[in-house]
């Protein structure tokens, strides 16, 4: 059943199309129709679909339409997708990542860590540390996948985080130890 999820998606595209939709160029997986100076933007991400618009009538339209021709189910207001929580008030949606962080921080057995104003000095080189302890490279590379997500929103800990990623390929199961550079 490899095919399955691109027939689904050609499927749905489909359908999108045919209703006025237009696919997006660089992002493929968003669909926007224009009604007026109404838009509704839809955006398919593996078997979940998020929309919204300016103008409820739209939603509703685009929900009927949907369940006329699949069977689905509204899961209600979104208020958490791919790490990201979302609150949604009559000024603004606000996004945040704390229960992303937290998840994390509980994954990987790090809940009780020290904090830190900065996750690394920007003067320091990362090498093997041949007496240390071993380190599960599944478990390094899973970490560091895990924060490369997380920097998309959180730009203060690019540097750490790029500085782990480049060592995960000289990395070969040892632990890393910081020393002083430049």
């Amino acid at each position: 059943m490899k095919q399955a999820p691109r027939q689904w998606y050609e499927r749905l595209s489909y359908f999108l199309l045919s209703k006025g939709y237009a696919r997006r160029a660089v992002d493929k997986t968003l669909f926007i129709r224009k009604h007026d100076n109404d838009v509704i933007l839809v955006k398919v991400y593996v078997n979940d679909i998020i929309f919204g618009s300016n103008n409820n009538t739209l939603c509703e339209e685009f929900v009927a339409a949907m369940q006329g021709e699949f069977e689905m189910s509204m899961m209600g207001e979104l208020t958490y997708f791919l790490g990201l929580q979302v609150k949604q008030i009559k000024h603004g949606t606000f996004l945040n990542r704390s229960k992303y962080c937290f998840d994390l921080l509980k994954k990987f057995k790090m809940e009780d860590c020290k904090e830190a104003a900065t996750p690394i000095a920007t003067n320091y080189l990362m090498d093997a540390d041949e007496a240390g302890q071993s380190v599960d490279s599944t478990k390094y590379r899973g970490l560091i996948g895990s924060l490369l997500y997380l920097t998309t929103s959180r730009p203060d800990i690019q540097f750490g985080v790029y500085l782990c990623a480049s060592f995960k390929q000289i990395q070969r199961n040892h632990t890393l130890r910081l020393q002083k550079g430049f």
